[in-house]
């Protein structure tokens, strides 16, 4: 694991959220207010559009070519027709130069995108990554149509695997009932993104500002009833069926459940190709044997890896090291100490497409010290 893969906050460095979302969820309401509204802050947006027209042709201007267009509130729209790390150095470019003037970047892309090498620009070019720093991926869902969308396209799932934050629009055209429902997929889905009802003439823009939902060093965001699921789980529960070793904590503390296990959950199922789980124990971690099975884990399962992120307990380390990824772009390093009142434990999260959660958590067992 290669700390210098990680993200870190800077303060000279350039904050950058993604905003994503399918077509429909209502991401170009939410882009028309930042491009309008006077926020007090001055943003860089690239709208990440490929397509014949731009997404929102009443406010950028038309034509073939990139256009950098200054707005009266301080914004700058950027329509991207290129590759995304041009027109990241060539808007850095000009801010050094003084032809534009912005505090962060928020990078709004197309509805049927993946948004996972947007994210992995910031991992992968040296001259991005010494620029700009990837604070958080925001996805929109729409409460309406969201549970149809999911069923149908793999594309939104991947979209609310990656998310940091979740808003959903429209809520109030559906009843309290299927909101609830679509809440709860978006839990098994990603259990650590926070989930947001969003009426967006009233969403306040600073919640989806400094996020830090890539930075090593913030906790581990896991939703509470994920986890309260999982200790449900842990009782009797008056049906038969089989848990393998891996469904409930054993005498070491180990723990790991997620859409695969088969457990009564209380709600509808539905087969989506990406989910999540979570791995726990209280042993301390081999290092090098860690090493080498996340090296091989992310080698073969790397491109439906989209993130995994948690806090490790290494033996002969007296302090947590923080964790994360994104496909195939790990790293580590060292979190707060121990301190003497609390266990020293593990927590990491996974999120993907179809993972076998048996190898991953098999293989973490065998790296226990």
């Amino acid at each position: 694991m290669n700390a210098a893969n990680s993200a870190r906050s800077t303060d000279s460095m350039i904050p950058v959220t993604v905003l994503t979302g399918f077509l429909g969820a209502g991401k170009t309401t939410l882009l028309r207010r930042i491009l309008t509204e006077f926020h007090g802050q001055r943003i860089a947006v690239i709208e990440n559009e490929f397509g014949e027209e731009n997404i929102d042709n009443d406010l950028l201007v038309q034509d073939s070519d990139e256009q950098v267009i200054e707005l009266s509130n301080g914004c700058v729209c950027c329509t991207v027709r290129g590759d995304l790390i041009r027109t990241l150095n060539d808007l850095a470019t000009r801010r050094d130069d003084g032809a534009v003037r912005f505090d962060r970047v928020i990078i709004e892309t197309t509805g049927m995108a993946n948004p996972g090498p947007v994210c992995q620009t910031f991992f992968m070019d040296d001259d991005i990554a010494e620029t700009y720093r990837l604070d958080a991926v925001i996805t929109v869902v729409d409460a309406k149509h969201g549970m149809a969308t999911l069923d149908r396209q793999e594309e939104a799932q991947r979209q609310v695997g990656f998310a940091d934050r979740i808003l959903v629009s429209k809520k109030d055209l559906v009843n309290e009932a299927d909101y609830e429902a679509l809440r709860a997929r978006l839990v098994r889905i990603n259990p650590r993104a926070s989930i947001t009802p969003a009426h967006f003439g009233e969403t306040d823009l600073t919640t989806l500002l400094d996020v830090s939902g890539f930075d090593l060093d913030t906790i581990l965001d896991i939703d509470p009833e994920f986890l309260a699921e999982e200790e449900a789980h842990d009782h009797d529960h008056g049906h038969d069926h089989d848990h393998h070793d891996h469904d409930h904590d054993d005498e070491d503390g180990h723990h790991a459940c997620g859409p695969a296990c088969g457990h009564d959950h209380h709600h509808a199922h539905h087969s989506d190709d990406i989910g999540a789980f979570v791995f726990r124990s209280n042993r301390a971690f081999d290092p090098e044997r860690l090493e080498d099975f996340l090296g091989g884990i992310v080698q073969v399962y790397g491109p439906d890896l989209l993130r995994y992120k948690g806090i490790l307990y290494i033996k002969g380390i007296n302090r947590r090291m923080l964790f994360q990824g994104v496909h195939m772009m790990m790293g580590a390093e060292p979190g707060k100490p121990w301190k003497a009142s609390e266990k020293p434990n593990t927590r990491l999260v996974f999120i993907g497409r179809k993972l076998p959660q048996d190898i991953f958590t098999q293989g973490l067992e065998q790296c226990l010290a």
